[in-house]
């Protein structure tokens, strides 16, 4: 058996028991998104043209396999501001302030989310494993698509970031009911603010990143 199926099989995970971990109101979370480009968005805006290449996008494609508009929505979060930056850069490892004018928002959640944790043994119980995380996008989206389809409860994932093995999230359009985001977050900036220039810059010395203040202006 692979140590990552194509997809899951839904029976085997509807017979089995999910593992479920609260996101409450204490823990900050931190996003990076973008505010003009193809797809521009607010800090507290799901996705829902999708599926995308990021990697547990549930979204369904349409007929010729393409994204589409529906009705089917997604927002990934970081625990930490270097594991943002190296996810939303990892192409080439060079953080750009002014491409698509990217703003970097830390909040706490406004009320208790509770998502599928796939950080330890759940994912090899339900016939994958961690390369859910590090092995092929295409393949963990459909296990995506299956975790929803499979666990009607949850409001998300809560997995580990394959560049910094760090916990991440991937809230799904459920948890909108419970109206989860604060009127306003505890810090919003643009990734271009000078006053952002030497933190951004400590963070892309611990990822391996480069970045130069210079390009912000």
């Amino acid at each position: 058996m692979p140590k990552l199926p194509n997809a899951p099989n839904l029976n085997r995970l509807r017979a089995l028991e999910p593992a479920l971990r609260t996101l409450d109101t204490r823990k900050l979370w931190h996003r990076i998104y973008r505010r003009s480009g193809e797809h521009p968005t607010r800090w507290d805006a799901l996705r829902f043209h999708g599926p995308t290449a990021a990697r547990f996008d549930h979204h369904l494609p349409n007929d010729s396999g393409e994204a589409k508009l529906q009705d089917r929505g997604i927002l990934y979060l970081a625990s930490d501001v270097p594991t943002c930056l190296a996810e939303v850069y990892q192409d080439n490892r060079e953080v750009d302030p002014n491409d698509r004018h990217p703003w970097l928002v830390s909040f706490r959640f406004g009320t208790a989310l509770t998502v599928l944790d796939l950080s330890e043994t759940f994912a090899i119980r339900a016939g994958a494993s961690m390369k859910l995380m590090s092995g092929p996008k295409s393949q963990a989206r459909n296990w995506a698509r299956g975790f929803y389809e499979a666990y009607s409860n949850i409001d998300g994932l809560y997995f580990l970031s394959s560049m910094t093995n760090r916990p991440v999230a991937a809230i799904f359009e459920r948890a909108l009911d419970r109206r989860p985001f604060p009127d306003t977050p505890l810090f919003h900036r643009s990734l271009s603010d000078p006053l952002l220039h030497i933190p951004i810059q400590e963070a892309c010395e611990d990822i391996g990143y480069s970045f130069s203040p210079a390009t912000a202006f």
